[in-house]
């Protein structure tokens, strides 16, 4: 099931931008592996540059190994996805793949447009984006906030002024013991 849903979603995505289509089109044929840790997809690309399911008894030419959890980055953090991703095989297709994947926005409004009707559509997107901010912005302040606790309020880092304080300890007993040995070697 999930194996027909995502060349769908994809294909979603590619009918709204043209460009992404006219890209993959050279790649007419070729097959993508890619491994999430939880599932492996095979893509393969048609002749109008569409995705569709891919033959897993076919070697794919690309194989686009992610890193775990993926999916949820996705969400949160597409370029950090991006960049651990590891890729194998045809560099000339694994580099449309790349570009295609990083660069295709779903225009979630416009979709909603569709059902809803533009003002409708255009408020819940404004929703979604204040959501979205604030919920990142909640995120960052409990990381902070956590970190805050563990280094300054518990005992489960050494706060940054104890490390500097033990640096210099550190510091000022190597320079002693350097002195008495140099004592010692005039004696």
């Amino acid at each position: 099931m999930l194996e027909q849903l995502i060349p769908r979603l994809l294909n979603h995505l590619l009918h709204s931008e043209s460009w992404a289509m006219a890209r993959l089109r050279p790649f007419a044929g070729a097959q993508a592996l890619i491994e999430t840790g939880i599932v492996d997809l095979h893509l393969a690309i048609d002749g109008a540059g569409c995705f569709v399911a891919g033959a897993e008894e076919q070697p794919p030419a690309v194989t686009i190994s992610l890193p775990p959890g993926a999916p949820v980055k996705l969400l949160f953090d597409k370029k950090a996805v991006f960049q651990a991703a590891r890729l194998s095989g045809s560099a000339d297709f694994a580099e449309t793949l790349a570009f295609v994947f990083r660069n295709l926005r779903w225009d979630a409004e416009a979709d909603l447009a569709r059902y809803l009707g533009d003002i409708p559509a255009r408020r819940i997107e404004m929703a979604r984006q204040h959501l979205f901010r604030q919920g990142s912005e909640s995120v960052s302040r409990l990381a902070r906030n956590l970190a805050e606790y563990a280094s300054e309020d518990s005992d489960w880092l050494a706060a940054p002024r104890e490390i500097e304080a033990f640096g210099q300890a550190v510091d000022t007993l190597r320079d002693d013991v350097a002195r008495l040995e140099k004592r010692l070697s005039r004696l």
